[in-house]
């Protein structure tokens, strides 16, 4: 196991009525302005953000509303966000709704904080030093990024989808009632499902071979996973699994799988740039991606990806033979995929073949550099993915 700091400072508050919460918790933090932040209205036809405000007005704090966030948040409104927030002088950004509101809540902080473009301190790699703090009221189980250390914006511009990580990102609350998740339609459901094994995948396929503790925990939440997620494709109203999903996608980025391993995230870099062209939901394309990546290097971590076969997906484990096994492995994992409702090929998530090489040269910006795998990634080894991607 390597050294490690494990730094998760979000407090959550869980389960029936958490919203109610909202205004006392910030209160008695002492925020007194905060802009709340939401998407295309979701959350005022369900009666959240009433909710939501009407705890802000009862303990006092003032607050200053805007609407619109998109899927993939655009750097665009971000920067409107922070014209907004800087009129009202707000102390904190309330994000009400998934990984998207919350991305976009975590730019305008950074961006109120450091006075500088949002999209200038990702392209420039600049490491925050300091915060305008965060809050989020999830409505979804998907992006874990009300516990992250990580935000991700597209610009409509370039269609270049990028992230900024840091510790200085972490929401200072999250506030988690899945009953607002029942609403959330199957196609959504699913690709949460996706994108909160992804972000444990992403840190349990590491060459780090020495954290047995860590990987234990990583597949202990992927089986939960996969379990709950079955159970509410086949019932949407079970809010015991609906629970298990909510709680299952903040600990799945939080940092808690990945614990004494490196990781690279190397998957999410190639989707990034899918979702960015295309517009697609993350978690499906993640659905088509993942399974292509894990056919191009399972070679190079045979006994890993046989371990996940046997321990994830119940695929025998044949030692004369863990090839097979975690060949196995992969092609349960893809049919899970598509029995819960997302695509699995690139036809089916709309990728046309010739857009290869653009995507491939956006990854790996013209060919400079390289994404950080089992084996480096350049142009070839990502259309040589793509094209696995396509059956």
């Amino acid at each position: 196991m390597n050294n490690f700091v494990y730094h998760a400072p979000t407090k959550v508050i869980f389960g029936v009525g958490a919203e109610n919460k909202v205004g006392k918790e910030l209160a008695e933090a002492n925020f007194k302005k905060v802009l709340v932040l939401y998407g295309k209205g979701s959350v005022k036809a369900s009666g959240l953000l009433d909710r939501v405000i009407k705890s802000l007005k009862d303990s006092g704090i003032e607050y200053v509303e805007m609407g619109g966030v998109e899927a993939n948040p655009k750097v665009s409104f971000v920067r409107e966000a922070i014209k907004v927030a800087q009129k009202n002088d707000v102390e904190l950004v309330l994000a009400v709704g998934g990984g998207s509101v919350i991305d976009a809540a975590k730019a305008v902080g950074l961006a109120l904080s450091h006075n500088i473009d949002p999209w200038e301190m990702i392209e420039k790699r600049i490491h925050p030093t300091k915060r305008v703090p965060t809050a989020a009221v999830l409505t979804i189980a998907s992006a874990g990024s009300e516990m992250s250390h990580s935000c991700v914006l597209t610009d409509e511009d370039s269609k270049l989808k990028r992230s900024v990580n840091s510790d200085y990102l972490r929401p200072y609350f999250a506030f988690e009632n899945p009953e607002y998740t029942i609403g959330v339609d199957k196609y959504q459901t699913a690709c949460g499902i996706v994108d909160t094994m992804m972000h444990t995948l992403e840190r349990y396929f590491t060459t780090d071979i020495n954290s047995d503790l860590t990987d234990s925990i990583a597949e202990a939440l992927l089986i939960s996973v996969k379990n709950a997620g079955k159970k509410v494709m086949a019932n949407p109203n079970d809010y015991d699994s609906r629970a298990t999903l909510m709680w299952a996608s903040s600990l799945s980025h939080n940092g808690l799988t990945g614990v004494g391993k490196s990781h690279y995230f190397p998957v999410h870099k190639l989707e990034h740039d899918i979702s960015g062209l295309y517009d697609v939901a993350h978690g499906a394309g993640m659905a088509v991606v993942f399974p292509a990546w894990a056919k191009y290097v399972y070679k190079y971590d045979v006994n890993r990806f046989a371990r996940f076969a046997n321990k994830v997906w119940k695929v025998e484990l044949d030692l004369n033979n863990l090839k097979w096994t975690a060949k196995e492995g992969i092609k349960a994992m893809k049919n899970y995929f598509k029995e819960i409702g997302m695509p699995t090929t690139m036809g089916e998530l709309g990728v046309k073949r010739a857009d290869y090489a653009t995507l491939a040269k956006m990854t790996t910006s013209g060919g400079t550099r390289e994404v950080r795998s089992y084996i480096p990634l350049g142009e070839k080894e990502i259309i040589d993915i793509f094209n696995i991607a396509t059956e």
